[in-house]
C-alpha cells in the first residue's frame, strides 16, 4: 500500500504540473515529459495494486526510481538539452519537487524489500 500510494502521488504532481511545463522544449516538451512520468506511474500503481507479481513490483521500482533519479539529477546539475530532450533544470526545492521526491522514495523503499524477498524465495531450496 505504501508503495501505491507513494506512486499515486507521484502520479498526481506530475499530472497537475505539466501544462505548466510544455513550454520547456526542444523536440519533447517537459509537460510531455511529465504526462509521460504519470502515465508510467499510473500503471505502476495498477500493477502494485491488483497483479501482485514480482515483475509488477519491478516495473513500479524501476518508475519510481527514474523518477527520482531525474528529480535529483535536474535539480543538482545543469546537464543542458541533449537530442530531443530540453534542459531541465531547475536548482530549487519546491513544494511539489520535495512532495514527488518523498513520494518516489516511499515507493522505491516499499517496493525493495518485496523484490528482494520475491528473488531470496525463488531460489531458497523448498
Amino acid at each position: 500500500m505504501v508503495a501505491a500510494a507513494g506512486l499515486a502521488v507521484d502520479v498526481a504532481v506530475h499530472a497537475r504540473l505539466a501544462d505548466q511545463y510544455d513550454a520547456v522544449k526542444a523536440t519533447v516538451s517537459e509537460g510531455t515529459l511529465f504526462r509521460a512520468e504519470a502515465a508510467a506511474a499510473s500503471l505502476a500503481v495498477l500493477l502494485v495494486l491488483l497483479w501482485r507479481h514480482r515483475i509488477g513490483d519491478a516495473f513500479a521500482w524501476l518508475v519510481a526510481i527514474a523518477g527520482l533519479a531525474a528529480l535529483l539529477l535536474y535539480r543538482y546539475v545543469d546537464v543542458g538539452a541533449h537530442g530531443p530532450l530540453p534542459n531541465m533544470y531547475e536548482p530549487i526545492w519546491s513544494t511539489d519537487k520535495t512532495t514527488a521526491a518523498w513520494a518516489q522514495t516511499a515507493a522505491a523503499g516499499a517496493l525493495t524489500p518485496l523484490l528482494l524477498w520475491s528473488r531470496l524465495r525463488r531460489h531458497t531450496p523448498a
